[in-house]
């Protein structure tokens, strides 16, 4: 039994920027204005277009945050599995629950240490009155 392989639809340049001008939190006339003062229609004709010029790509990566190479290989399936996945493999989540020390002690710590430094000061002061 023979498997038939369908080829994915590709997708374009433009969507690839839509969906990541989105993700970034961009609107349409806040990009146009960063991309060079360009209108909100200019940037929709850029969205729908299936290829965009290597120069334009650079500037366009630039005010999004990305390298044009990025923006050029990104997937929208690849950063949903990231996303979802990314609980297993971050180091950030195991270190933030497993606090070693009572943040409280710190507190009073600190507090003492302020104290003692006023009550240095305190006596430096006295001291001087009685040289005086």
């Amino acid at each position: 039994m023979n498997k038939v392989i369908i080829p994915e639809p590709a997708v374009s340049m433009g969507r690839k920027i839509e969906r990541l001008r989105t993700l970034v939190g961009l609107s349409q006339s806040e990009f146009g204005y960063r991309i060079g003062g360009i209108s909100k229609q200019a940037v929709s004709r850029l969205e729908r277009s299936q290829k965009i010029s290597s120069e334009k790509l650079e500037k366009v990566a630039s005010v999004l945050g990305f390298t044009p190479e990025a923006v050029r290989h990104f997937n929208e399936d690849i950063l949903v599995f990231f996303i979802e996945n990314m609980h297993d493999q971050a180091t950030a989540y195991n270190y933030n629950f497993r606090c070693t020390f009572n943040p409280l002690d710190k507190v009073v710590e600190l507090y003492e240490r302020l104290l003692q430094l006023e009550r240095d000061k305190v006596q430096l002061l006295r001291n001087k009155l009685k040289d005086e």
